[in-house]
């Protein structure tokens, strides 16, 4: 689970990370974009449509990469917002290959 701090929770610092630099794969893509001061600890949103399967698939989804983009938090910069967006393809992969997707793009978007 990811801390309070480093959550995603309003409307418009999603729309800011949309607005950064972007990645996909085959099951995520991902936004790195920046709001606030070089102070803010760096924050991590999901969004899982309902094009990806019925709730119960989409809760599977959503857990999965929160779990997987904890390990990317100490790479982010100060006041990074990182909004990883889950396409159809994730509700049918395996763990690993999230893991790797989500690698990729996060090393996409940083360098």
């Amino acid at each position: 689970m990811l801390s309070p701090d480093h959550r995603l929770t309003d409307a418009d610092s999603f729309r800011a990370a949309t607005r950064g630099r972007r990645s996909g794969s085959r099951t995520v893509v991902v936004h790195l974009g920046s709001v606030g001061g070089d102070d803010a600890p760096p924050r991590i949103g999901m969004v899982v449509s309902k094009a990806v399967g019925n709730a119960v698939v989409r809760n599977r989804v959503k857990r999965r990469l929160r779990h997987l983009a904890r390990e990317h938090l100490a790479v982010l910069p100060g006041s990074a917002v990182l909004v990883v967006r889950a396409l159809p393809a994730a509700a049918t992969s395996s763990y690993d290959e999230l893991r790797s997707d989500l690698a990729l793009c996060v090393d996409r978007v940083l360098s």
